[in-house]
């Protein structure tokens, strides 16, 4: 866990500081540890329980609002076993307001010493916390394993020690905790400090977060897809690869189902082939299937909000059937791209020309449009005569338009 050191903003007090010889001058140290436990915030936990037990800490309190689990179970246990073993105490305590504990999330706080829990925040019952508080199925009355509760009832079912509302008031139960009063207010009189990850670690524990991850990886593809149709490496380019780099990071830090991940690929080469043409046809429609079920299957065991969801689904449908053919048929039109060389190429067509239809021009389909005296059928040869944004202008290969054309420029 050495790695997550250099992620803190701040640690607890140097031994120096403190002095491991004067009690009076121990600190208690509070950690802030907020959403799925990933590789970061399990180093943060124990590279703190370490400093804190350097600097002869009071106590290490974890602010807790946490999820669940995307650590692997050995890990996970080597954790608990830290805590539990910790000889500086460690306490847990699940606030402010709206946070909670669920899932393989509350091993943490089975293990602590000293546990809360604010009013309005809540806690699962598990057969883990179960076990570290002695109680059975049985003791909880109408309440079941499974079930959240909040503070208050938490209490009642000695399923935690407190229900302290803020974490001044969870502190000053710690044993050796001391207050004084000042112009007739209590404060404490041990040092708190506080404690948490740095700008790096930050980064990395919210890209490992399933929504941030999929949007990212999904931005990411959109975006890559965008600068391969429009030529050149621009800024689109950059930050899709950027934002592709960061979320492959979160897939592959959270239970990511291959399936998932396939789906979504293959939704971009659906997508490609119809911004390739310049109009949405059937593979955008076999496309954006795929990409919602890709995004409904990507993650085994978390979730992502219907609100993120929502917003990708309708993002990625606008981007690809409206957005993006135009850009590309705009990028395409100008001069800049130098797309003559198509001109007098011979190709063939993939559907009835009459007056448009797709010509394929060396394995490359492309939308076209012949004149409405000269229909071309499938399969016939068919050449190019002009350019209009994405749009060749095509008649066939002997007669017909190409007659008349050359007629017209030699003024007969």
């Amino acid at each position: 866990m050495a790695a997550g050191a250099a992620l803190l903003a701040a640690s607890v007090p140097s031994a120096a500081q403190t002095g491991c010889d004067d009690p009076e001058r121990a600190a208690v140290v509070v950690v802030e540890v907020d959403g799925l436990i990933d590789p970061v915030l399990a180093d943060l936990v124990g590279d703190q329980m370490a400093d804190a037990e350097e600097a002869c800490a009071l106590a290490l309190v974890l602010q807790f609002d946490s999820g669940g689990v995307v650590v692997d179970d050995a890990e996970l246990d080597d954790l608990v076993a830290a805590i539990d073993e910790s000889p500086v105490p460690v306490g847990v305590w699940i606030g402010p307001s709206g946070s909670k504990a669920t899932d393989d999330a509350v091993r943490l706080v089975a293990a602590a010493d000293l546990t809360g829990v604010a009013p309005g925040s809540s806690i699962e019952i598990t057969p883990a916390l179960l076990e570290a508080r002695g109680l059975a199925a049985d003791d909880l009355g109408t309440a079941d394993v499974g079930d959240r509760v909040g503070a208050e009832r938490a209490v009642e079912l000695d399923l935690v020690d407190n229900d302290a509302p803020t974490i001044l008031e969870y502190v000053v139960q710690i044993d050796g905790f001391e207050t004084e009063v000042v112009d007739g207010q209590r404060q404490p009189a041990t040092d708190v400090v506080f404690g948490g990850l740095g700008i790096t670690g930050q980064v990395m524990h919210t890209v490992a977060s399933p929504a941030a991850a999929y949007l990212l990886f999904v931005l990411g593809l959109a975006l890559l897809l965008f600068e391969l149709f429009t030529a050149g490496v621009g800024i689109a380019g950059v930050v899709g690869a950027g934002s592709l780099v960061l979320g492959c990071y979160g897939l592959a830090v959270l239970p990511t189902r291959p399936l998932g991940v396939a789906l979504l690929l293959f939704a971009m080469f659906g997508y490609a082939v119809d911004v390739q043409i310049g109009v949405p046809r059937v593979w955008t429609g076999i496309a954006t299937v795929s990409f919602v079920l890709g995004s409904l299957v990507l993650f085994d065991g978390v979730s992502i909000s219907w609100v993120t969801l929502v917003i990708a689904f309708v993002g990625m449908t606008l981007a690809m059937v409206a957005g993006m053919p135009t850009m590309v048929r705009s990028r395409f039109s100008t001069p800049t791209i130098g797309r003559d060389w198509m001109i007098g190429e011979l190709g063939a067509a993939r559907t009835d020309i009459d007056p448009d239809g797709i010509v394929t021009v060396r394995d490359a389909p492309w939308r076209a449009r012949t004149n409405r005296a000269t229909p071309i059928p499938k399969d016939a040869p068919a050449r190019v005569v002009a350019i209009e944004g994405l749009i060749l202008e095509v008649e066939p290969e002997e007669g017909g338009a190409r007659d008349y054309r050359e007629r017209a420029r030699s003024g007969e």
